[in-house]
């Protein structure tokens, strides 16, 4: 009775390691052995090794069902219909597209420099009056400044001498020709006057256009005379760099910067590598910090002839139109260049297999039959990465679970 509890025992552990279906085979020679039957611990050994050889012995015609997942048949990775992979792979046929590639770089929001104008005063002087501040919207001719300036004394100066020289010269001609219609006068005495009024109106016009130069008018009497600084463009003021109350002793130095905004430019720095594919009149997707959501599409309007020296980079220029000044100088921006690309093949990166220094995918070449196939790969596209070659349109490919598929 011992013996066959233990035997029975033994027949289950060894069925439960055999593939489903399969039965243990017991020999008959084993029942009839009278040494079996006499030593009931032999008789148990012998058993549990007859059970285990019937069950290891079984073979099968199907490559794929001795491994119950999937089997390599000749190159060819085959998943039979039991195999639990059939619920974790996922096949797709590959996309062929021309999308352009998207060069995504940093950019920043500058001023048109052909419209960045310092404001310089045209003589020395002292500011007594400061029309407007950073941050100001002004237009053009608006008072910036006022200066008291003593050069710009010595011009009316010069301009009321000539003014006066002129009146003069005037009636000395008047009194000549009266003369000499009466015939009372010698033709060098008309012939200086004419020559004196000349050179009077000669440095009449000189002294009076200085003047208008330096802002000055003819009409202002007394303390009026100061000089005015106006603007000579309509934009924003973005620094200023004097005071009520300083001192300009240096002429060539500006006191404010005046940027006309209305059109601004976004510029991208491109790399030495990627320049080659960046031409004027491309495409480029521009997106700001301060207005996430917010795309605006422009084109490539300046390349630099030029790289920067100490990042090897050229700078590229997209201008945009600024109503309200909504885009200010110096706000960081994305750029993103299209940049056109001839017909491909699209797969998923999951679809990528890594083995080494191998890059493969695995193609379906009939239902639930795969191949692995080394591919070349091209730009990688985000989700998605192009293939230059290895695969075909219209073919498909493993794009998820292909790992379990291993070698």
């Amino acid at each position: 009775m011992l013996f066959r509890k233990n035997a029975f025992l033994s027949s289950d552990c060894c069925t439960a390691l055999l593939p489903p279906g399969r039965a243990p085979v017991v020999r008959r020679e084993f029942a009839a052995s009278p040494t079996a039957a006499s030593n009931p611990v032999l008789a148990l050994v012998l058993l549990t090794a007859l059970l285990v050889a019937g069950g290891c012995s079984h073979e099968s015609s199907d490559p794929a069902e001795g491994i119950g997942i999937a089997a390599d048949d000749h190159g060819i990775i085959r998943v039979p219909e039991s195999s639990v992979l059939r619920k974790r792979l996922a096949v797709q046929t590959v996309d062929v597209k021309d999308t352009p590639h998207a060069l995504v770089l940093p950019a920043d929001v500058e001023a048109d420099p052909t419209r960045v104008l310092g404001i310089l005063p045209p003589l020395t002087g002292r500011v007594t009056e400061l029309n407007a501040g950073l941050g100001d919207i002004v237009s053009k001719g608006e008072t910036l400044a006022v200066i008291a300036s003593g050069d710009l004394a010595q011009a009316y100066s010069d301009e009321d001498k000539a003014r006066d020289a002129l009146d003069l010269a005037h009636k000395a001609l008047e009194r000549a020709k009266g003369v000499a219609d009466a015939g009372a006068a010698a033709v060098k005495d008309l012939e200086s006057a004419q020559s004196g009024y000349t050179q009077a109106v000669a440095e009449f016009d000189r002294a009076d256009t200085r003047l208008k130069s330096l802002g000055g008018s003819p009409e202002k009497q007394g303390q009026a005379r100061s000089m005015v600084v106006k603007a000579p463009a309509s934009g924003a003021i973005t620094a200023v760099t004097v005071g009520v109350g300083s001192f300009i002793n240096d002429p060539t130095a500006s006191i404010m910067t005046l940027a006309n905004i209305d059109k601004i430019w976004v510029t991208a720095n491109v790399p030495e590598g990627d320049i080659g594919q960046i031409a004027k009149g491309l495409s480029v997707d521009v997106t700001l910090a301060a207005y996430p959501g917010e795309i605006l599409h422009g084109k490539v309007q300046f390349v630099d002839a030029v790289l920067t020296a100490d990042t090897r980079r050229d700078r590229v220029r997209i201008a945009f139109p600024n109503p309200g000044a909504k885009l200010k100088p110096n706000m960081f921006a994305i750029a993103t260049f299209l940049l056109p690309q001839p017909r491909q093949v699209f797969v998923p990166l999951s679809a990528i297999l890594m083995n080494n220094d191998s890059t493969t995918v695995l193609v379906e070449v009939a239902p639930w039959a795969f191949e692995r196939r080394q591919v070349d790969l091209g730009l990688d596209e985000g989700s998605a990465v192009r293939i230059l070659s290895g695969l075909k349109p219209g073919e498909r490919v493993v794009i998820k679970g292909g790992v379990l598929l291993g070698d």
